[in-house]
């Protein structure tokens, strides 16, 4: 059934909004056909994925309303400018929040209204994933000039930077192999460990890597690298542009597992 039902009547239980719509006139799409049971088996949810979902795009932001809430994530139906909820996407634990979460509980409950933004859609499977943090910009990379100045100026914290080469300062776990995978592509000659510097509070504990926005300095491109507090600072030398190190990056995150 669409969602749309559920979040007009809240109060009552999928049977009781079935047993009520006896005699009215919905879109449906066959889903099943036995003609030797002389049955047929309808979708509703199904006609209404086909009718709407090609009005959402990636990058698209939504009001919804949240529906079943699991400890991987929780289900938020899309309002619509007809203000009816007619699909639903899922908000990973991991798109709930920059901060770390140990119960996705404690941020979202059922009934619960919030915006999203949407970040992937599978036409093919009837999937729309959604991000509730995403709205909002990460708050390492709004600080990320304090831990690590780009400017090359100096910290009056020792202890939150250092300074040194990939030889002395050990790469976050998994990168390692990261870099491996890095100089086996085209136009790379080489990957460093430049600096380091640790953020006051953890925002996730994956390893998450991305292209830095300092501008090149002759052939080296900047990466940075994050796991918990750690933050490393990254130097790539290639002859490689801006899109050519996003697409190498791309294929060396598909091959590493």
């Amino acid at each position: 059934m669409s969602p749309s039902h559920s979040c007009k009547e809240p109060q009552k239980s999928i049977h009781e909004i079935a047993k009520g719509l006896t005699g009215s006139i919905i879109s449906v799409k066959v889903i099943q056909a036995n003609e030797e049971m002389k049955k047929l088996v309808f979708s509703e949810k199904d006609a209404v994925w086909n009718k709407y979902s090609s009005r959402v795009n990636v990058e698209d932001i939504f009001v919804g309303r949240v529906g079943s809430v699991e400890d991987y994530g929780a289900f938020i139906h899309l309002r619509f400018p007809d203000g009816l909820y007619h699909l639903t996407g899922l908000v990973h634990v991991s798109e709930v929040s920059w901060d770390l979460i140990q119960d996705i509980r404690d941020i979202l409950n059922e009934g619960d209204e919030v915006r999203v933004k949407v970040i992937k859609i599978d036409r093919e499977k009837s999937r729309i994933t959604l991000s509730i943090k995403q709205l909002e910009e990460d708050p390492l990379l709004e600080t990320l000039e304090k831990v690590i100045p780009q400017d090359g100026s100096v910290i009056s914290d020792s202890s939150s930077m250092s300074s040194s080469n990939s030889n002395t300062i050990e790469p976050l776990p998994g990168l390692g192999a990261i870099f491996e995978e890095l100089l086996q592509e085209d136009g790379i000659d080489d990957v460093r460990i430049t600096r380091q510097g640790f953020e006051k509070r953890v925002v996730s504990q994956d390893l998450q890597l991305w292209l830095s926005n300092a501008p090149p300095s002759g052939k080296k491109f900047t990466l940075l690298a994050r796991a918990g507090r750690q933050v490393q600072e990254i130097q790539l030398s290639t002859f490689l542009d801006q899109e050519g190190i996003k697409k190498a990056l791309q294929r060396v995150l598909e091959r590493v597992p």
